[in-house]
C-alpha cells in the first residue's frame, strides 16, 4: 500500500463485517483529518470522485464507509473500484475489517441489536450470509485488519499508524504463534505447522512455562529437525518477502502453529522475527500465549 504525498488525493473505502469497528475506523480518519462520509451508496461514488478532483487539494484526504446497508449496489462498487485502479490522480485503498464469528455474535449480543442480514433470525446466520457475500471484496483490499482481540484504542492506533500521510510506505511483516486447539487465524497469509518437533509440554518442569523462556526456547531449537525446519522456511521467506512487497502489500501476516500456542510455536515465532528484522519492519504476537492462566483462572 502507498499512502502518497500530501499532494497525492488518498481515497480510503472502509468496509467489511458489520460489528467489526467501522465506526471506530471512520472516526480514526476524522482524528488524521480524513474528509468522512458514512454510508455512501457505490452507484454515487463517480459522482463522488468528480467533486473529489474538481475541489482539488481541498479534498485530497477522503475515507468512504461503505457496508452491507447498500449490499444491492455492491456491483455497482465493483465497477467503481475497477475504473478507480485506472486513474492516475488518486492513491485508492479498500481497508477491510474483519472478526471471528465468536467475537461478532459476542459484541451482538452485547449491543443486543440485530443482524442486517438476520433481523428476525440468529446472528451467527447473517455473519455467515454477510461473510459469503463480502469474500469477493475482501480478495480485493490492500489492508485487512482483524478486530477479534483489538480493542477499540488498538484498532484506532493501527489506523494512525497506518494511514498516517507523515510516514513513508512501509512493508510489515507480522509473526503470529498460535495454537491450532483455539482455531487458525483466520487473517494469516502463510500458516506453518509445527506439531511435528519435540513438545516440552511432556517435560513436567516446563509445562508451565512458554517458549519466551530461555530454556523452553532452547530446547526446542537444539533438535536437528528444528534446525532443518527454521533453515528450510527461512530460506523459502527470504524469497518469497520481497516478492510480496514488489507486489504491493502493505503487510504480511506468518502464522507458526503448535497445540496449544505456548511453547514451540512461540519460540519459532520469536526466532524468525529476529532474523528478519533486520530488512523489515517486524512485529511479532502470540495470539494463545495467555489462554493457559485465562483458563486457570
Amino acid at each position: 500500500m502507498s499512502t502518497g504525498s500530501v499532494s497525492e488525493t488518498q481515497l480510503v473505502v472502509i468496509t467489511g463485517m458489520s460489528g467489526a469497528g467501522k465506526t471506530v475506523a471512520i472516526q480514526s480518519f476524522e482524528d488524521l483529518g480524513f474528509f468522512c462520509v458514512d454510508n455512501l451508496p457505490p452507484t454515487l461514488l463517480p459522482k463522488f470522485l468528480e467533486l473529489m478532483k474538481e475541489s482539488g487539494s481541498k479534498m485530497n484526504k477522503v475515507a468512504l464507509v461503505m457496508d452491507l446497508r447498500g449490499r444491492e449496489f455492491f456491483d455497482h462498487l465493483f465497477r467503481a473500484l475497477d475504473d478507480l485502479a485506472e486513474t492516475s490522480w488518486i492513491t485508492p485503498n479498500i481497508l477491510f475489517l474483519d472478526a471471528d464469528d465468536s467475537a461478532l455474535v459476542r459484541r451482538y449480543k452485547e449491543t443486543r441489536r440485530t443482524h442486517p442480514l438476520a433481523p428476525s433470525g440468529l446472528p451467527l446466520e447473517g455473519i455467515k450470509a454477510e461473510r459469503s457475500l463480502l469474500e469477493e471484496l475482501k480478495g480485493r483490499a490492500q489492508v485487512i485488519y482483524n478486530t477479534s482481540e483489538l480493542k477499540p484504542r488498538e484498532l484506532r492506533e493501527k489506523i494512525l499508524t497506518e494511514f498516517s500521510v507523515d510516514k513513508k510506505p512501509v512493508f510489515t511483516v507480522n509473526i503470529m504463534s498460535f495454537g491450532f486447539k483455539h482455531g487458525i487465524p483466520i487473517d494469516a497469509d502463510l500458516v506453518f505447522d509445527v506439531r511435528f518437533l519435540p513438545n516440552p509440554h511432556y517435560i513436567d518442569h516446563m509445562r508451565p512455562k512458554t517458549g519466551l523462556e530461555e530454556e523452553v526456547s532452547s530446547y526446542v531449537l537444539k533438535w536437528t529437525e528444528t534446525q532443518k525446519f527454521l533453515e528450510k522456511v527461512t530460506d523459502l521467506l527470504s524469497f518469497m518477502l520481497p516478492h510480496y512487497k514488489r507486489e504491493g502489500k502493505a503487510q504480511l501476516i506468518i502464522a507458526i502453529g503448535c497445540t496449544g500456542g505456548q511453547h514451540r510455536s512461540v519460540a519459532l515465532a520469536e526466532y524468525i522475527g529476529h532474523y528478519f528484522e533486520d530488512g523489515y519492519v517486524t512485529h511479532i504476537t502470540h495470539r494463545d500465549i495467555a489462554k493457559r492462566k485465562e483458563k486457570q483462572q
